[in-house]
């Protein structure tokens, strides 16, 4: 009995292993059998031709053969791939303002505690405050053309790319700055040289997750219509629930994640290739980056020369930090 518990226990650790490691084929099985588990379960309690005989009723949920058969409807009528470009480019526009507003301010909160201080009120009011109250606001505001839309990510997404970038650059550890006044940087170098580049894999994964949620919040301004305004994966489900689609609806909603994917996997192969020491994959765009880097760098120094020994500061120097113990020499931390 003992050596029967003895291998059912070894057989849990082996599968369910805390915080263990499977193969990649081992996730893709795993997922793949996920979603036909749920496929599966769709079909059972929408199965048969009379409406009695099924568990969940057409009305209120069609089987999959009815929802995609829709497709062509969806495909060639109602323009999905325009109103998919449609719904991209107001959230990669409104997500990019997040981005250029937010970074520089998360930097400068990560960077200097009284900023935090100063940004902390309006990040905790941005964060909580309900994302379907802002849709009436900017209707308010900036109307109800193209511009809203934009707009509403940008307010909807703006505190948490602060939030997160302040995150990331509170994240990167003391001996790195100190290293870098060691070796006679000032403030502004220590920061652009050794805070921002240390947090930009963490800041760029959070940034991948954000991007997710704001194609998300998209769906809420676009699903809701008050003035002339057209185009977008909401406004096609909008659509549908005039006209009584439900097999378009579902249908929608099913594409949205398949599309997020999709783009979310794009994201992460950008993400593996700039930071490869973090996330693996080969670095080709991070040697695009070092390379346009270099040949700024080359511009730069015709007009400005570095001074010793700051010349010597870059991420291999300031790499070699994480092999000290702990707190380093405080020489040079009140350098301006």
């Amino acid at each position: 009995m003992t050596d029967s518990n003895s291998q059912v226990s070894q057989t849990r650790r082996r599968w369910f292993p805390i915080r263990g490691k499977i193969s990649l084929l081992s996730s893709i099985l795993i997922s793949i059998a996920s979603v036909l588990f749920l496929f599966a379960t769709w079909w059972f309690v929408t199965r048969g031709e009379i409406v009695e005989q099924r568990i969940v009723g057409p009305f209120a949920l069609p089987s999959p053969a009815e929802t995609f058969a829709t497709f062509s409807d969806l495909w060639f009528d109602q323009q999905l791939t325009r109103n998919t470009l449609t719904t991209l480019r107001r959230v990669v526009l409104g997500f990019s303002l997040a981005a250029v507003v937010g970074i520089p301010l998360g930097i400068l909160a990560g960077s200097f505690p009284p900023v935090k201080s100063l940004l902390a009120p309006l990040i905790l009011f941005g964060r909580n405050i309900p994302i379907a109250a802002l849709v009436p606001l900017t209707y308010f505001f900036f109307g109800v053309a193209e511009m809203q839309k934009v707009l509403f990510i940008f307010l909807a997404c703006v505190a948490f790319v602060i939030a997160d970038t302040t995150t990331s650059i509170s994240n990167v550890g003391q001996q790195y700055l100190d290293t870098a006044y060691t070796l006679g940087s000032n403030r502004w170098q220590a920061i652009t040289r050794v805070l921002v580049p240390l947090a930009m894999p963490g800041l760029f994964d959070s940034l991948r997750l954000l991007f997710g949620l704001a194609f998300g919040y998209i769906m809420l301004a676009e699903s809701i219509k008050l003035g002339g305004e057209t185009g977008g994966l909401g406004n096609l489900i909008n659509a549908a629930q005039k006209r009584g689609l439900r097999t378009q609806i579902y249908l929608i909603i099913l594409i949205i994640p398949i599309v997020a994917f999709l783009i979310d996997r794009v994201l992460f192969a950008i993400q593996r290739g700039l930071f490869p020491h973090k996330y693996g994959g080969g670095g080709w765009l991070l040697v695009i980056v070092r390379d346009i880097a270099h040949r700024i760098g080359d511009v730069k120094s015709m007009f400005f020369r570095p001074t010793p020994p700051y010349d010597q500061l870059t991420l291999e120097g300031i790499a070699a930090a994480e092999r000290l113990d702990g707190g380093t020499s405080d020489d040079g931390r009140g350098h301006e």
